[in-house]
């Protein structure tokens, strides 16, 4: 494993420079034109100022250019931030606010008509002119890049990874799953996502194999990209298995394994995927602290019903109760992160460094890194999350996990999503509300209250039932919580 971003081709251009490193929508590079790439970003960015320690921030769509950007801001010590295209003009402000970019990269979506913003026509001059820049020494515990939380309850929060973590889940991933040359990995989520960067070439140039960036979300286009560029694992969102399972017929043919990630994947939502192509969706838990992801489902066809996956061996993950004590396996509490203390991993995994505030990083508090998700861990390290803990609802003192419900309400058949949120209420203090889409047919409101009695406590099934056209999701597929109870119908 290289010890930092810069380093990480080293190997696959010892060994392999013409083999292909990265495909996107407008062509491909191999790992030698990838690496000149990289260098021209590099000294592109060090024209225009950008220093060790800059934030160097993007608004790119998922092709050749914000993988360059992000490998030549490693090269001279920038900090990376992604702004996401597709988020309103207030929001994309907002992100730029938090970590004052030096340089913003942008592409024909980013709204920002603010200082150091570089368009796409100046960015390919500078590219073009192959400016010098300096050796630049990092540290593999230097910052490299800042995550944003999804905001579902507030403002995002801008957390910052070091060097080594940004590497640590690929060199992972690649030796407990035996990834090599052959790997092609496919990721449609935008690359403006840290998590997504961190899984495509980070990820792949440890294994020597290639980086398939996919441009197309729905499930036409990305069983296209799937196809045409004979990908071989494929990281979606469940709302993108549901819908690819209900269009069996679509080649999917080279897929060796499907991961589901972005949210809680319904066990009806696997088995239909299965049933569709014959390969069973790997269930995954994620964190934007970790980063990525924490927890996977074994290589091969093992999986448990409810679960999402099994804890990677670089990390330590346990239930704590709200006095922050560690509880036994299988008990019910606070999941918290810690780096394992034992096996071949053992001490390679070190907390974020902590979040980007005022021009500078807030360390996190010690100890094991709470995840604000409840659930359990048992013995085998098989991970179940219940739901969040800032989520939960308290209806007339008792308390309702809003994925608990949506659970069993996503197992019907007329049902193609569901979110499940709490409305206040003078007497009970909440109440329960569930927003469902439809699968096609009319939704019978009746038979899925009756479908949750039969299998929740009466204070857990929802008093309050919506038809809605479509769920509000993010750029991940993870529902936004935030926008619900807008949608809520008559009380």
């Amino acid at each position: 494993m290289s010890s930092t971003i810069a380093g990480v081709l080293d190997a696959p251009l010892s060994s392999r420079p013409r083999a292909t490193a990265v495909e996107a929508a407008s062509g491909s590079w191999t790992y030698a034109e990838l690496d000149d790439r990289a260098r021209r970003a590099a000294g592109a960015l060090w024209s225009l100022g950008v220093r060790p320690g800059d934030r160097v921030a993007a608004c790119l769509p998922n092709d050749l250019a914000i993988v360059a950007a992000f490998h030549g801001a490693q090269r001279i010590g920038a900090v990376w931030a992604g702004i996401g295209e597709a988020l309103a003009e207030p929001e994309q402000r907002d992100l730029y606010d938090i970590c004052a970019p030096a340089v913003v990269l942008a592409g024909e979506r980013c709204l920002l008509e603010v200082p150091g913003r570089v368009g796409s026509g100046r960015w390919e001059e500078l590219l073009a002119r192959g400016e010098p820049f300096p050796a630049i020494e990092t540290a593999a515990d230097a910052p490299a890049g800042i995550a944003f939380t999804s905001g579902t309850s507030g403002r995002p929060k801008a957390i910052v990874h070091s060097q080594r973590n940004l590497l640590l889940p690929g060199a992972v991933l690649t030796a407990t799953r035996g990834w090599g040359p052959g790997l092609r990995k496919g990721d449609s989520f935008p690359l403006t996502i840290l998590n997504l960067m961190v899984l495509s070439t980070l990820l792949t140039a440890q294994a020597g194999g290639c980086a398939v960036v996919m441009d197309r979300r729905d499930a036409g286009g990305v069983a296209e990209w799937i196809s045409e560029r004979r990908v071989t694992v494929w990281n979606g969102a469940p709302a993108q298995l549901y819908d690819l399972a209900r269009r069996p017929g679509l080649d999917l043919g080279s897929l060796r394994e499907v991961w589901s990630g972005g949210g809680d994947t319904p066990d009806t939502v696997r088995h239909a995927f299965a049933e569709a192509y014959g390969l069973t969706p790997h269930a995954t838990y994620g964190l934007t602290e970790a980063p990525t992801v924490v927890s996977i489902d074994p290589p091969g066809d093992e999986w448990r019903p409810g679960t999402s996956g099994r804890v990677l061996p670089h990390y330590d993950v346990a239930a704590y109760d709200d006095e922050g004590r560690r509880l036994p396996p299988g008990e019910l509490g606070e999941l918290r992160l810690g780096g394992a203390a034992d096996g071949p991993w053992a001490g390679r995994w070190t907390p974020m460094l902590g979040h980007w505030e005022d021009g500078r990083v807030r360390p996190p508090e010690p100890g094991p890194t709470p995840t604000g998700d409840v659930g359990t861990v048992d013995g085998d390290r098989w991970l179940t999350v219940l739901d969040r803990k800032k989520l939960v609802i308290i209806r007339g003192g008792a308390n309702v996990y809003p994925l608990e419900v949506e659970r069993i309400i996503a197992a019907h058949p007329d049902v193609a999503r569901v979110a499940v949120c709490g409305v206040p209420d003078d007497r009970l203090g909440q109440r329960v509300a569930a927003l469902v889409e439809s699968a096609g047919p009319p939704l019978d409101f009746g038979a899925l209250a009756e479908l949750c009695r039969g299998a929740l406590s009466p204070y857990k099934v929802p008093e309050i039932w919506t038809r809605v056209d479509a769920l509000p999701l993010n750029a991940m597929g993870k529902v936004r919580r935030a926008d619900l109870a807008g949608l809520v119908g008559p009380r």
